[in-house]
């Protein structure tokens, strides 16, 4: 032997990431005991080195397309490594793609926030199985817009099984639901689609046309947006016929992405596809738009969780190695570049949880249903530009350990920008934060009041900064995105403060809301007692 391996971190399987979470746990404490057990028993899963393994695997062994068998008759399939199929099972099992929708006692008035925690811990195993799972959930929003198709299709939806055989709809023992919006000469611009939806009778139609992004391509069924007489509608385009024939969705090829690549997303043509009028002719738009808010909450849940998981990741590796005379949470800037990371990652998971909560409340509170329209694009913008920066940071408390592939952090860096990108880029939300300041102004008026009552006294100058922003955005549409962040931040610090997060909430705000300059991670000063924020939020595992 050359020398005997010292100073390494032990690995951080065997903990749970439940138990070491006391921010998510307060979050979830109305939940009913049954369900803070099952989370409890997720957080032992995701920590589980057998499901590491399924990650890891899921994400190197890619999913292969096959477009024809071998004697040259269409198949249309993708294969994926059975890693893949089975976290996909466990996150079915978990109600991931169908909780809200069910009429679980348990869960009442808790619905979107239970499924919240569930997600948020999951991604911090894997995001690319989370996809579908999202899709799914989110389709049956749209699918409201048409009672009869909903009463058809979420009964199949609300099994919590999962099944990937190639067979129709009606033979299965569940079913995943996809998207195909965006197009080559369009991307987000989907009012420039050309896939053209030729009406046969009532509701059928057939669809030619592409489709530059189709995700998760083994779905059973899609949403699928098409040019019919009278515009922009959207249409249910199941992928196997009842008599088990392909529904002439030609797979071209499989996108070769930076992450995300346990997931496939891909190219499609559509050649006389069948597909059923969701919602009223020519109102696609307005159809998907509930669908949208759902996958947006996802976006933000998935990017909270990812940067917990890395986070977590240094914090468990410093504690442990060692350099210049001392364990590396002991030296002064790595301990105040780990309690500066994780003050945004806290306030990440706090607002997006605040954001769920919102979403369960909404019926029976004017002040929540305000805070979902105005702050679901805002919690999407700041949380998931956090993402990448959060990760990064993290994997170099590491250092080369960090880098290599053995280590999550390699394959949490290369998901990191997707949920940015997806259903809206950051402009697309500035956009969309301006288009509800436009058009209902009291909604916005409302959210301020919230956020202001929460901050308490430190609130007044907040919404000074806020109402200004506002005022500037009226007349300057390209200082969309100074409003959109100044928004999440002061939102996440009231979040944090109504929490009772003590030291945590205050750190934030003094240099969040304080107009510190900052551009790295590490800016805290001795004021702020950063080895107390750390055992506060990142307690030592268990």
């Amino acid at each position: 032997m050359t020398h005997e391996v010292t100073n390494q971190s032990p690995p951080i399987a065997g903990t749970n990431a439940w138990r070491s979470d006391p921010l998510l746990m307060q979050a979830a404490e109305r939940f009913s005991e049954p369900v803070r057990k099952e989370l409890d028993t997720l957080g032992r899963f995701v920590r589980n080195q057998e499901a590491l393994d399924l990650a890891r695997l899921a994400n190197a062994e890619t999913p292969q397309l096959r477009t024809h068998d071998r004697y040259g008759n269409r198949l249309d399939l993708v294969e994926y490594h059975p890693a893949y199929h089975a976290l996909m099972r466990r996150s079915a099992a978990n109600g991931l793609h169908s909780s809200i929708w069910e009429k679980t006692e348990a869960e009442a008035g808790h619905r979107h926030q239970i499924r919240a925690a569930r997600f948020y811990l999951t991604a911090q195993l894997e995001c690319g199985h989370l996809c579908p799972l999202t899709m799914t959930n989110a389709s049956l929003a749209a699918l409201m817009a048409d009672n009869t198709l909903f009463r058809r299709w979420a009964p199949r939806v609300a099994v919590r099984k999962y099944d990937h055989s190639n067979k129709p709809v009606a033979q299965k023992s569940g079913i995943t639901i996809g998207m195909g919006m965006t197009e080559k000469q369009g991307g987000t611009d989907v009012r420039a689609n050309t896939t053209r939806a030729e009406r046969l009778e009532g509701k059928i139609y057939r669809l030619t046309g592409h489709k530059w992004f189709l995700s998760a391509p083994m779905s059973d069924a899609f949403l699928v947006l098409a040019q019919a007489d009278k515009g922009l509608s959207c249409f249910l385009v199941p992928r196997v016929l009842e008599d088990g024939t392909g529904n002439g969705l030609h797979l071209q090829r499989l996108k070769d992405k930076l992450g995300n690549r346990s997931n496939a997303s891909s190219e499609v043509e559509f050649h006389g596809t069948m597909g059923e009028l969701v919602g009223e002719p020519g109102g696609g738009i307005r159809t998907i738009m509930d669908m949208v808010t759902l996958t947006r909450l996802d976006c933000a849940l998935g990017s909270a969780g990812m940067m917990r998981a890395a986070l977590a990741e240094a914090v468990h590796h410093t504690r442990h190695r060692k350099a210049f005379g001392a364990r590396l949470i002991e030296q002064p800037l790595m301990m105040r570049v780990l309690a500066d990371m994780a003050l945004d990652v806290a306030a990440a998971t706090a607002l997006s949880m605040r954001l769920a909560r919102s979403f369960d409340e909404a019926a029976d509170s004017r002040g929540d249903a305000a805070f979902a329209r105005v702050m679901t694009p805002v919690v999407k913008y700041w949380v998931c530009k956090l993402a990448p920066a959060v990760t990064y940071e993290a994997m170099e408390c590491l250092g080369g350990n960090g880098y290599v592939e053995e280590a999550p952090l390699a394959r949490h860096y290369r998901e990191a920008p997707v949920n940015a990108i997806w259903e809206g880029s950051g402009n697309v939300m500035g956009l969309d934060v301006l288009r509800v300041l436009e058009r209902n102004a009291g909604l916005f008026d409302e959210v301020l009041g919230m956020i202001g009552g929460d901050l308490g006294e430190k609130g007044g100058a907040t919404l000074e900064v806020l109402a200004a922003a506002a005022r500037v955005c009226q007349t300057d549409e390209g200082s969309a995105r100074i409003l959109t962040e100044q928004l999440a931040l002061a939102a996440a610090a009231a979040e944090l403060k109504r929490m009772g997060a003590g030291r945590v909430a205050d750190a934030f705000i003094e240099t969040r809301l304080a107009g510190q300059w900052r551009s790295t991670y590490g800016m805290l000063d001795a004021r702020h007692d950063a080895a107390s924020i750390l055992d506060v939020l990142y307690p030592e595992a268990s």
